[in-house]
């Protein structure tokens, strides 16, 4: 028993010293290296759906190994009057690994997943077997303050660069390649168009990097009512539990009481046979 207590008071002791030492793995685990001005360096993975889209942070440019046939997903923030620029180099395979001429596409969508129209870039690029590389980009609309519910227009918050391939031959999905993003914009808030109206909310704040541009809602205080306080609170549902639980015993005693007892005493036997003897004894001496 003795040992017991020991053992467990040494683990106990043992308790700060690894509290102390997580965080000093945490900081030795590796990160992205900063340039001198502090931007974050390239970033060497992407997603492949919107919700595993890697953040950029603003400056922060990809350079990524690729699958040619591979959906690749990055996100990055944008802020009211901006006009984003995004900027793709594809490294394609070796020539004679490949059998025959490739199309890439660049797609953008903004926080609801709309696809938006570029203004200006080329979308679809496409080499031949010879071709060493492809350069792709688009070029959004300014982002606006505030837009109408049907026009689609781009709104301040998260974009979505998606690059896939849409035509190559099949023995040569799967070969790798490189991929180098650049996302640039120009304009800011000043520029904004069209002025008298402000968006309430982002759509879909970033969660990552890319949050740093856009504006975060204010929180709306909940409205108040005479039962709010009942149902609010850690500690309501044991009142809850209790009462409930009381009730119900409750019910089941005087339900038991009623079902057994309907008239408040023991019910009595209907359709008793009388005594035989006693029958027997008033028939005969009846007879003549």
């Amino acid at each position: 028993m003795r040992t017991t207590i020991r053992g467990a008071l040494a683990a106990l002791a043992l308790l700060p010293a690894l509290a102390l030492g997580a965080p000093a793995a945490s900081a030795a685990s590796p990160s992205p290296s900063a340039t001198a001005s502090g931007t974050p360096g390239p970033a060497t993975k992407a997603g492949t759906s919107f919700l595993t889209a890697v953040n950029l942070s603003p400056g922060q440019d990809a350079d990524v190994a690729v699958s040619t046939g591979d959906y690749l997903y990055w996100a990055f923030g944008a802020s009211e009057g901006q006009t984003p620029t995004v900027n793709l180099t594809v490294n394609l395979a070796p020539a004679s690994d490949r059998h025959g001429p490739q199309t890439w596409t660049v797609e953008v969508f903004d926080g609801l997943r709309r696809r938006q129209a570029c203004t200006a870039g080329t979308q679809n690029a496409t080499g031949d077997q010879s071709a060493t590389s492809l350069a792709l980009n688009c070029t959004l609309r300014e982002v606006r303050t505030w837009a109408e519910p049907w026009s689609g227009d781009p709104l301040p918050g998260t974009y979505y660069v998606r690059l896939s391939v849409t035509d190559a031959p099949q023995p040569d999905l799967g070969l790798a390649a490189t991929a180098q993003l650049h996302v640039a914009a120009k304009g800011n808030a000043d520029n904004a168009q069209p002025e008298g109206g402000s968006l309430r909310a982002p759509l879909v704040p970033p969660v990552g990097g890319g949050a740093g541009t856009a504006k975060a809602a204010a929180p709306v205080a909940e409205k108040e009512h005479w039962y709010t306080g009942w149902f609010s609170g850690w500690n309501s549902r044991w009142y809850w539990t209790i009462g409930g639980g009381f009730l119900a015993a409750l019910a089941g005693v005087l339900g038991y009481h009623l079902t057994r007892h309907p008239r408040g005493h023991r019910p009595g036997h209907h359709g008793a046979v009388p005594h035989q003897g006693s029958h027997q004894h008033g028939s005969y001496a009846e007879r003549p």
